[in-house]
């Protein structure tokens, strides 16, 4: 079970970077890997992130997210579509459809904070291991602060409830999740960014009728992240992390690679 909540750690992706400056090559304006930032996506500006996670003993995931402002930078909506491999079988998980709402963040402040709301969709065979079998909602609380010039941290709060959760031979029972964790980005570069990303986590797991076992997990990750840049506005991020478990996530181990492109609506056009 261990390798499974590393593999949804490593796929959770959301929320915006670093906002551009019209004085200097864009920055990297993308998201984090581990720990969800405080920013939306910029109007007219559309992000697609695909993540792909492998642990210790060979298990995978990938994900796809698509996020997209709504009207202006202060709502977004997203959703995530994760696969899976459940050790015998590969298939799809629970999709998530997310609203975010910025406050701050902008016109020269140096905090934000984008609560996130999402559904979460029984679109997983739960008899497979590959989803919860039961719809659920998570918030997020991500706070992001520019520390200095070069230096950005980023804080998570979060949590997970699935009513009439459901495990592979068909037991039910509510579950909760939890999740903590911070960060700290050093921006080497406009595009060039170096990461340590720590999330502690929580998750009861159905185990019979009614029952629930608790599992944690501490993770310590390493990274970086590098962007490039064209004339057409289009943005490509490619990112690499290797996760390490330590404390209650001992032996855990993993490497997290990250693709986004982000571009101007009428780039999709072309």
């Amino acid at each position: 079970m261990r390798s499974a909540s590393l593999l949804a750690a490593l796929c959770a992706v959301s929320a915006a970077g670093a906002q551009p400056s019209p004085a200097a090559p864009p920055p990297i304006a993308d998201n984090s890997f581990l720990v969800e930032e405080a920013y939306n996506q910029e109007p007219g500006v559309v992000q697609h992130i695909s993540t792909f996670a492998r642990a210790r003993d060979g298990s995978w995931g990938i994900g796809f997210t698509q996020e997209w402002p709504l009207r202006s930078q202060s709502h977004q909506l997203s959703y995530t579509v994760p696969v899976a491999d459940a050790g015998t079988v590969t298939g799809l998980g629970d999709v998530a459809i997310n609203y975010r709402f910025q406050i701050g963040g902008r016109d020269g402040s140096r905090t934000a904070f984008a609560p996130r709301l999402s559904a979460i969709l029984p679109t997983g065979a739960s008899d497979k291991g590959l989803g919860g079998g039961a719809p659920g909602v998570q918030v997020n609380l991500p706070l992001s602060r520019m520390l200095s010039d070069g230096l950005v941290a980023h804080s998570n709060a979060g949590m997970t409830f699935t009513p009439s959760a459901r495990d592979e031979l068909g037991n039910r029972a509510t579950t909760r999740a939890y999740g903590l964790g911070q960060s700290l980005i050093w921006l080497a570069r406009p595009t060039l960014n170096v990461m340590l990303e720590g999330v502690w986590s929580q998750a009861e797991v159905v185990v019979g009728d009614g029952r629930t076992r608790t599992e944690r997990s501490l993770l310590v990750s390493p990274g970086i992240r590098g962007a490039i840049n064209f004339a057409s506005g289009l943005q490509v991020v490619p990112g690499l992390a290797f996760p390490i478990g330590v404390g209650p996530g001992r032996g855990e181990r993993g490497v997290f690679a990250y693709l986004s492109f982000e571009h101007p609506f009428a780039t999709s056009a072309r």
